[in-house]
């Protein structure tokens, strides 16, 4: 067998001659994302939840930190150390560094869990707008990384089975998982992608919109880690029971000295529509390319949600009036995807029978109106 081949809708790698090895290994799943990186073991859940953060010193490229104490170092590093983020829009934008963050996270979960050698088998969850290219970066650096054998598997799907929606039935589900590069929603039926969308419109575009507003509006610099707080705290898509307002503290563009300035959730809203409006084009004009018998289902059913992005208050009622759809937040929506590929891992069936188009359908719609 080919050593990167499509076998039954998943790409699968394997190394022959790892397999021995792979008696002795964990087989991990791993929610590969722009924001954090999730990392489940079969038979014990998720066991690693970090931010997808690398300190690398400048001068002898050494990696310093990965994680969350390389997250702490963001905005705060000297001019010799750097803390970067190798993952863009859900996708690798630095191969080197996430081969290096990826075997950081295989060898510590074998170095908790005793004797393991880290030859593991890995499930990945890739955004359903991956390019060819991009499928292969993931799977190159997995391989890399120390998997025996990896597979990929897209995040709306990993994220549906990971809500516990009836993949495998004939009857329609429906999942928006909204992460930190990408929002991917996706129709779903009998272990199979009927129709998805995709966009680069999620939480770090909430926090860009932030960001421009603050210096658009008050003339304000601030920056990434205190966009996404303000997001996390005072952030909404829908009008609130109790609206309020939050202290935002920065460098004045005009002065250069430090300043506060109050911020109302309304005009916090404000700042976050563009990308919400996207997120609701998104939903819909997949709705509008589903069939009809599986648009009865999800009248019945509902839409669930995943991903960090589907914490922002308001954004559950805002989808439900915009599409008329019943509208849901999944259980823990930040761990769906992994979730759903630990199930993979754990269900022989399942990881054979799903059909995750990585390698046989055609690539979602991209919807964007933004320039």
């Amino acid at each position: 067998m080919s050593p990167f081949s499509p076998r039954n809708g998943i790409y699968v790698a394997i190394r022959p001659f790892s397999t021995f090895l792979g008696i002795f290994s964990h087989d991990i799943g791993i929610d590969l994302g722009t924001a954090n990186t999730l990392v489940t073991v079969r038979g014990r859940g998720i066991v690693i939840d970090e931010p997808s953060v690398v300190a690398i010193d400048k001068v002898s490229k050494r990696i310093l930190a990965i994680g969350e104490e390389a997250k702490r170092m963001v905005g705060r590093t000297p001019s010799t150390i750097i803390a970067v983020r190798p993952l863009r829009d859900g996708v690798i934008s630095d191969f080197a560094v996430t081969e290096r963050m990826l075997q950081h996270f295989i060898r510590s979960v074998h170095e908790r869990f005793g004797i393991g050698i880290p030859k593991p088998r890995v499930v990945v969850g890739i955004p359903s707008g991956a390019t060819e290219v991009e499928k292969r970066a993931v799977h190159d650096a997995t391989l890399a990384a120390g998997a025996r054998a990896a597979y990929l598997i897209e995040e709306p799907m990993a994220a549906a089975i990971g809500a516990r929606l009836p993949v495998m039935n004939a009857s329609g589900s429906m999942i928006v998982d909204i992460g930190g590069g990408t929002t991917e929603v996706a129709v779903i039926a009998l272990g199979g992608v009927v129709v998805s969308t995709s966009v680069r419109a999620a939480g770090d575009s909430m926090d860009q919109a932030i960001i421009a507003y603050a210096r658009q509006v008050h003339n304000l610099l601030i920056g990434e880690r205190t966009a996404e707080t303000i997001k996390i705290e005072a952030g909404s898509a829908y009008p609130l029971d109790d609206e309020g307002s939050i202290d935002l503290r920065g460098r004045d563009l005009l002065t250069g000295l430090p300043k506060s300035v109050e911020l109302s959730t309304v005009e916090l809203r404000d700042a976050l529509s563009p990308v919400t409006n996207e997120i609701v084009r998104a939903v819909r004009a997949t709705i509008e390319t589903t069939p009809p018998e599986l648009v009865a289902d999800l009248m019945l059913h509902g839409i669930a949600m995943a991903g960090g992005g589907a914490l922002l208050r308001g954004l559950d009622r805002r989808l439900a009036a915009e599409t008329r759809f019943p509208v849901y937040v999944a259980d823990d929506p930040l761990r769906a995807v992994a979730r759903g590929c630990g199930e993979a891992l754990e269900e022989a069936e399942t990881l054979q029978k799903v059909q995750s188009a990585v390698a046989s359908r055609k690539p979602p719609r991209l919807v964007s109106s933004r320039r």
